[in-house]
């Protein structure tokens, strides 16, 4: 009697370790999907970084969201926006890589900010990465960077912004 006891009370706690162990790799996978969801949904739908409209917004049948009624505020890249900040991302391919102009701006006035420490982790189409520093270009009033190379394909790319004690961050996707 007391094996019996004993063989039901293994089987039963094998029983319920295996099953916490599934069910948490399976809640583990369900909260990685929900954080890669809401990530993309930071990202810049846009592959050009310009709509049809020409602002570099994307926009469901001519509508305009209220935050970019005004495209005066546009460079025409991809956009993200992060708490108060406006984060854009212009790319140019050149000979040598790609010249990538980043804005940043607060508030509804858009106005620059000048004093962020600016990098970019790029994950490159070969799947290796590289770090990146922007540096202030006070003229053109934006952050510039220049990621050597020309490999063909899609770039993923991750900027932070170090604003004083706050932290930026805007997700990006360039295809070359």
């Amino acid at each position: 009697m007391k094996s019996l006891k004993l063989g039901f009370v293994i089987l039963a706690s094998t029983s319920m370790l295996f099953l916490g162990a599934c069910s948490g790799g399976t809640q583990e996978s369900a909260e990685s999907n929900k954080t890669e969801t809401a990530k993309t949904e930071n990202v810049a739908k846009t592959e050009t970084g310009k709509s049809e409209k020409g602002d570099g917004h994307d926009h469901k049948d001519g509508e305009h969201s209220d935050s970019h009624k005004n495209s005066e505020h546009s460079h025409g890249g991809q956009v993200v926006e992060s708490g108060a900040y406006h984060l854009e991302l212009v790319t140019e391919k050149e000979d040598k890589g790609t010249h990538m102009h980043f804005h940043l701006e607060k508030g509804e006035k858009h106005e620059p900010v000048t004093n962020a420490k600016v990098t970019a982790q790029v994950q490159l189409p070969d799947g290796t990465q590289k770090n990146v520093d922007f540096k202030y270009d006070e003229k053109e009033k934006e952050y510039t960077a220049l990621l050597p190379g020309n490999a063909t394909g899609q770039y993923q790319m991750k900027v932070t912004a170090n604003v004083g004690s706050e932290k930026v961050e805007g997700r990006f996707t360039v295809k070359q």
